[in-house]
C-alpha cells in the first residue's frame, strides 16, 4: 500500500499527507466496498470517462436527458438529505465537485457556473433546477416546443432564464446564490 501511496503522490506531484487527506474527504462521498464502489446510501458506481457519458447523452432525445438530469438531482439531493444537508447547495455542489461531474464554480455576481463539458443544456439545466429546486424539470422545456409555443417559451424564460455569463459555462438566474449579510 506503502509503494502504491508513493506511486500516486509522484504522479500527482502531492505529499503523501495531502493524497490521503484527499482520499478521507472523498470517503464523505463514497464508500469502497471488497467489489464495488457504493454512495452512502448504498447505490452502486461505476467509474466512467466523462467524455464518454456526455457523448451518450448527447445523442439521447431531450426528454430523456431531462430525465436523466432529474435523477442525477435526485441522486444528490438524496446523499444531501443523508447528512442533514438538504438545504445546504454549497455542500450539493461541492458533492458534484468531489464526484467529478464539475468543478464548484461561482462568478463575481454569485451565478454557479457549470462547465459545458458535464453535458448537454437540457440535460444540465434539469439537474441544476433539481439541485436548487427540489422539483421536477418541466418535460415540455424542450428546444423544438421552446422555438414554436409562445406560452411555453415564456414559462421556460421566466423561470429557467439562462443568462450568459461565460462562453464555455452553463448559468440560470434560478442559480443564482444568496448571500447572506452579516451585520
Amino acid at each position: 500500500m506503502n509503494s502504491n501511496l508513493d506511486k500516486i503522490r509522484a504522479k500527482l506531484g502531492i505529499s503523501k499527507a495531502d493524497l490521503i487527506r484527499n482520499y478521507l474527504e472523498m470517503s464523505k462521498y463514497i464508500i469502497k466496498q471488497k467489489s464495488s464502489i457504493q454512495s452512502l446510501n448504498d447505490r452502486d458506481f461505476i467509474v466512467v470517462k466523462r467524455s464518454y457519458l456526455r457523448k451518450l447523452i448527447e445523442n439521447w432525445e431531450e426528454e430523456d436527458q431531462i430525465d436523466l438530469g432529474r435523477k442525477l438531482a435526485r441522486f444528490i439531493n438524496d446523499c444531501a438529505r443523508i447528512n442533514g444537508k438538504l438545504d445546504d447547495i454549497d455542500y450539493k455542489l461541492e458533492l458534484c465537485d468531489n464526484l467529478g461531474f464539475f468543478r464548484k464554480f461561482e462568478d463575481d455576481e454569485n451565478y454557479v457556473l457549470i462547465d459545458k463539458k458535464f453535458g448537454p443544456s437540457k440535460f444540465v439545466e434539469a439537474f441544476i433546477w433539481g439541485i436548487f429546486n427540489q422539483g421536477q424539470f418541466n418535460r415540455d422545456w424542450i428546444s423544438s416546443k421552446i422555438e414554436t409555443q409562445s406560452k411555453i417559451r415564456t414559462a421556460y424564460e421566466k423561470q429557467v432564464n439562462p443568462v450568459e455569463r461565460s462562453s464555455s459555462h452553463f448559468s440560470y438566474e434560478f442559480a443564482k446564490i444568496v448571500k447572506e449579510e452579516h451585520e
